[in-house]
């Protein structure tokens, strides 16, 4: 089943870990007096059990994770004009099943270099960075070709006020406002 045509529409930013997603989310619905959910929110109990056993999840584990989200998409897109969704869809399977049956809905992909994100999780206060976490994130990530003309790119080697507003600036250009 899918949406009908309306204004409404959502956003889902995507990146790999350390690329802002959730900073840049949070000020951006914020600008934009909207939602937004974080789907790590949604994962069903057997993959957060299986993740605090120190244990990846595989495809297998994110499918059920994946079509929840697709759902919340879905459901967001009928009841606000703009909604944002925060995941690292790093695989172009995974965005395939985001977008399935929603038709206004766009990724925006924050798009970063290995260092410049090194860097930024080096720095966070309180938070554990594991190096080969990073390197596994950028094995992983299939980033968008042009084939995936609803992906749009934020380079995010700005500040974090810069990557708002050039975030801000591309929904608003989709949208039209």
């Amino acid at each position: 089943m899918t949406t009908h045509a309306s204004s409404h529409h959502v956003f889902v930013l995507m990146g790999v870990s350390g690329s802002g997603k959730s900073v840049v989310a949070s000020q951006v619905s914020h600008q934009l007096t909207t939602a937004f959910l974080d789907g790590d929110f949604l994962h069903p109990r057997a993959n957060i059990l299986k993740m605090a056993e120190g244990h990846p999840l595989d495809d297998n584990d994110r499918q059920p994770w994946l079509e929840s989200l697709n759902d919340a998409a879905f459901a967001m897109q009928r009841t606000q004009a703009i909604s944002i969704i925060v995941c690292s869809a790093l695989k172009k399977r995974y965005r395939d099943i985001l977008r399935k049956g929603n038709e206004n809905l766009s990724f925006i992909y924050l798009k970063g270099d290995f260092d410049t994100i090194e860097e930024r999780l080096k720095a966070r206060k309180g938070h554990f960075f594991k190096p080969q976490m990073l390197v596994t994130q950028f094995n992983t990530l299939e980033e968008p070709g042009s084939d995936e003309e609803d992906v749009l790119v934020v380079e995010i080697n700005a500040s974090i006020e810069q990557v708002v507003a050039s975030t801000v600036e591309t929904i608003k250009s989709v949208v039209g406002r």
